[in-house]
C-alpha cells in the first residue's frame, strides 16, 4: 500500500520534460548504464572540513527509463511512477545539498528499479550497494520483497521503505526502516486517543463485512484491551443499508457513543454516516475514521464535522506553516515545478537520514526523532522486522478544515 498525497497533482508537459531531463543528466537512457553516482561536497569557502568520510546512499526509484523508447512508450500508470521516482528524488537531493553546506560529504547512487522484480533481484547483487551505507527503496511492496530476499542477510545492511505503509512483517528483513507507518499503528493511535481523552465504557466497530477491515479491527481491540485492563466494552456490528436501531438501546442521550468505522467503501459510507447523521440529533456520536478517508473525495466535511469525526493520518502538511513555505519556494527556484507531497517526503526523509549518517550513524535511529515536514518520525525496532515509524497524528474537522488535536 503506497502513502497516498494528500493533494494529488495531475501529470502534465513539464513533468515529462523534468523526467526525461533527470534521465539524461544521469545516463539512465543508456543500455549499458544502469546508475549514476552523484558527490556532493561542502561548498563552504571559508572553512575547511574533513572529506575523508563520505556516506554513501542508494537510490532504488522506479524511473522506468525503458519507457523513453518509442518503441515501449509509457503508459498513464507507468508515467504516474515515474513522476513519484524523479519527484521524491528531487526532494531527497534537495535535502542533502542543505546538509553539505554544512560540511558533510555524501555519494548518491541512483537506480532505476523499472518496478520490475527481475530487476530489482539484480539489483540486489550489486556490489555498488552492497558496500554503501544505505539503501532507500524500492518503492513498492512488491519491489521491497524481492531486493530484501535477494539482498545480504547476515550483517543486515539498513534499507529504507520510503513510501509504502505495507506492514514490515511481510518482508521479514531486520535491517528494513518502514517510514510510513503501517495501518496498524494508526488502529493504534486511535485506540490511545479514545481510551485517554474520550474515555467510553463502550466502543462500536461499524463494520461493512469487508475482510479488509480486519487488519484495522485486529489491532484496534487489542490495543483497546491491553490499555483499558479490558473494562471498556467493544460492540461489532455488521450494518447493512445504515441499520442502526439495534444498537439503541445501549446508547446514551448524554455522553458521546464511541463509533469505529474502518471501511472506505464508498456506498456503505454514504449511507453509514448518513444513519449516523441521523442518529447524532438524539444521540451524540464520536465516529473514528480510517486513515485513507482523508483523500476520499466523495465524504462531505460538512458532515464529518457535526459527527464529531477524528481521523489518523501521517500524511498532513500544513502549507501555511514557514518552514513548508520556504521548502516550496526553494524547491521551485532549483527546479522550475511545484513541489508535490512525494518531494516533500523526500526532503523530509534525505534530511533525517542523511544528517543520520553524518553524525550518530544509523545504529542510533530508536532515540533520535525528527519532525518533518509531512510527519514526525519516531521508530521503534520489532526484533526481526527492523524499525518501524510508529508516530501517528490524531485530525479533527474544525471549521470544516482537518487540524491536529495532539
Amino acid at each position: 500500500m503506497i502513502s497516498v498525497p494528500n493533494r494529488p497533482l495531475p501529470l502534465n508537459g513539464n513533468r515529462v520534460i523534468a523526467i526525461i531531463f533527470i534521465c539524461l543528466i544521469y545516463g539512465f537512457a543508456c543500455p549499458n548504464l544502469s546508475y549514476a553516482a552523484v558527490k556532493l561536497l561542502n561548498s563552504s569557502k571559508n572553512k575547511i572540513f574533513d572529506t575523508s568520510k563520505v556516506s554513501t546512499i542508494s537510490l532504488l526509484l522506479p524511473f522506468g527509463t525503458d519507457h523513453l523508447q518509442a518503441s515501449s512508450p509509457f503508459t498513464p500508470g507507468r508515467l504516474k511512477e515515474t513522476s513519484i521516482a524523479v519527484d521524491y528524488y528531487n526532494g531527497f537531493k534537495l535535502a542533502l545539498d542543505s546538509i553539505t553546506s554544512l560540511g558533510y560529504n555524501f555519494k548518491l547512487q541512483v537506480f532505476d528499479t523499472k518496478d520490475q522484480v527481475v530487476t530489482t533481484k539484480l539489483l540486489a547483487q550489486n556490489a555498488n550497494i552492497k558496500s554503501g551505507n544505505l539503501v532507500v527503496g524500492p518503492v513498492f511492496p512488491d519491489g521491497i520483497k524481492s531486493f530484501t530476499s535477494n539482498f545480504m542477510k547476515i550483517s543486515s545492511p539498513r534499507v529504507v521503505s520510503p513510501l509504502s505503509a505495507s506492514s514490515p512483517t511481510n518482508y521479514k528483513y531486520s535491517g528494513l526502516i518502514t517510514v510510513i507507518p503501517p495501518l496498524e499503528y494508526h488502529a493504534v493511535a486511535s485506540a490511545k486517543y479514545i481510551n485517554d481523552k474520550l474515555k467510553p465504557t463502550k466502543i462500536y466497530i461499524l463494520k461493512s463485512g469487508s475482510t479488509d477491515e480486519i487488519d484495522y479491527i485486529k489491532p484496534f481491540s487489542k490495543a483497546v484491551d491491553s490499555l483499558s485492563g479490558k473494562q471498556t466494552q467493544i460492540i461489532a456490528l455488521t450494518v447493512i443499508n445504515g441499520q442502526l436501531n439495534s444498537l439503541l438501546p445501549q446508547l446514551s442521550k448524554t455522553d458521546q457513543n464511541i463509533f469505529v468505522v474502518p471501511s472506505i467503501d464508498h456506498h456503505f459510507l454514504n449511507v453509514t454516516l448518513n444513519a449516523l447523521d441521523s442518529l447524532n440529533l438524539v444521540y451524540p456520536v464520536a465516529v473514528i475514521g480510517h486513515p485513507s478517508w482523508v483523500n476520499l473525495d466523495f465524504l462531505r466535511g460538512e458532515q464529518l464535522q457535526r459527527i464529531n469525526t477524528l481521523i489518523t493520518s501521517t500524511d498532513l502538511v500544513d502549507y501555511k506553516a514557514l518552514n513548508t513555505i520556504n521548502f516550496l519556494k526553494l524547491y521551485k527556484k532549483t527546479y522550475k515545478l511545484e513541489a508535490t507531497p512525494y518531494a516533500i517526503k523526500g526532503y523530509d526523509e534525505g534530511l533525517y537520514f542523511g544528517k543520520l549518517l553524518a553524525t550518530r550513524g544509523l545504529d542510533n535511529i530508536g532515540e533520535i526523532d525528527f519532525t518533518g515536514l509531512h510527519n514526525s518520525f519516531h521508530f521503534q525496532k520489532i526484533e526481526g522486522y527492523g524499525w518501524v515509524n510508529t508516530h501517528v497524528e490524531i485530525l479533527k474537522y474544525v471549521n470544516f478544515e482537518l487540524k491536529k488535536v495532539e
